[in-house]
């Protein structure tokens, strides 16, 4: 892979054989300040695969906080290896030593495999780790606003489909009863919505059923997005939305809580051609870096929920600009942040008096 014409401004190896950290930090931007992005622990197949994600999930970090109205750049991180087996404090504290090196180029999270308590250790060797435990006077589990947000976004969809902010009376298909998945059930049910659930974890499909027994469950993603719905929410990992899927997809909205959702970026004007309203994923799912950067402020959850509030009203936005342009609303939206990266991140250039 051509690193070099990704259009990242830095990309980090990093390497501490005795602990086995093998990890990749990507600074995809910093025009409009530090970069912020997630830790993911993964085991790839390859430092090929993982350099591939590092550099999809940062690119997309940026274009999230720019459209989220941050002062944030875009980076992201992957460390290479079994979450389950593999981490251990050695670990993530030579990690934490190689993020406290870019000397807060990149700002660091939570991500999949990793945790609040993980994010406690890393900070014992970096200034640069943020979601961390509410012990800690951190914001705690961010996806509790990752899905408030994506909850956001479906409504505004549905505003722009049907003409009211709701999804009472529509059924909606998720895919992955995760973190952020489970708590989307739980708005989708206090608004009257339907639920279709399915996940390769059967126990958490259990739990969400133990909490509300009204919800369905289906044996896998391939039966989910042939069952009748009116709403799909991607809620696992990304490259959900590929050709097959979308050609058999029923729903007239996708919105959802995984990154990188579109497997090509063609996919993009195939759900336009099929009707199918597509909310993108580094919008609707801002919730959990809002909640995160105000972490940065000295946390406080109601205003982190104000500002994932505004989710809606960018996605309205979003939709709009893409029927008068006449383009997806994933153009449309990455054409908005790249705006402002551009006007905001130019003030830069306008030198202060020391």
């Amino acid at each position: 892979m051509d690193v070099l014409n990704q259009g990242h401004e830095q990309v980090v190896f990093c390497s501490d054989p005795e602990s086995g950290l093998r990890a990749i930090i990507a600074v995809y931007s910093t025009a409009l300040g530090p970069a912020l992005g997630g830790t993911r622990f993964f085991p790839y197949p390859s430092e090929e695969a993982a350099l591939a994600d590092v550099l999809a999930l940062s690119k997309a970090m940026a274009y999230k906080n720019s459209l989220a109205g941050l002062d944030l750049g875009g980076g992201k991180a992957v460390i290479i290896g079994d979450p389950r087996t593999d981490k251990t404090e050695a670990l993530l504290r030579a990690y934490g030593r190689f993020v406290e090196a870019l000397g807060g180029r990149y700002l660091t999270a939570c991500d999949v495999g990793t945790y609040n308590a993980d994010l406690d250790v890393v900070a014992r060797e970096t200034r640069y780790a943020h979601g961390r435990s509410e012990a800690y006077g951190g914001c705690g589990d961010s996806s509790v606003l990752t899905a408030f947000g994506v909850y956001q976004g479906m409504r505004a969809a549905a505003e722009h489909v049907w003409g009211a902010p709701t999804l009472a009376g529509r059924t909606v298909a998720i895919a992955g009863a995760g973190k952020v998945g489970s708590h989307l059930v739980t708005h989708l049910v206090e608004d009257g919505a339907d639920v279709l659930l399915t996940d390769v974890d059967q126990a958490a499909l259990d739990r969400v059923q133990a909490r509300y027994p009204q919800v369905k469950t289906v044996p896998d993603t391939a039966t989910l997005v042939r069952t009748a719905h009116d709403v799909y929410a991607p809620c696992a990992l990304g490259g959900a939305l590929d050709a097959e899927t979308v050609d058999v997809l029923p729903a007239r909205i996708v919105c959802g809580g995984a990154n990188n959702q579109l497997a090509t970026p063609d996919i993009a004007d195939r759900l336009v051609e099929r009707g199918i309203l597509y909310g993108p994923d580094y919008l609707v799912n801002a919730g959990g870096v809002i909640q995160v950067e105000d972490e940065r402020h000295g946390f406080s959850f109601a205003r982190a929920q104000s500002k994932a509030t505004g989710i809606y009203d960018v996605a309205l936005r979003v939709f709009r600009t893409a029927d008068e342009q006449g383009v997806s609303p994933a153009v449309a939206a990455d054409r908005l942040a790249e705006e402002r990266m551009r006007s905001v991140g130019r003030l830069a250039t306008i030198r202060l008096p020391r």
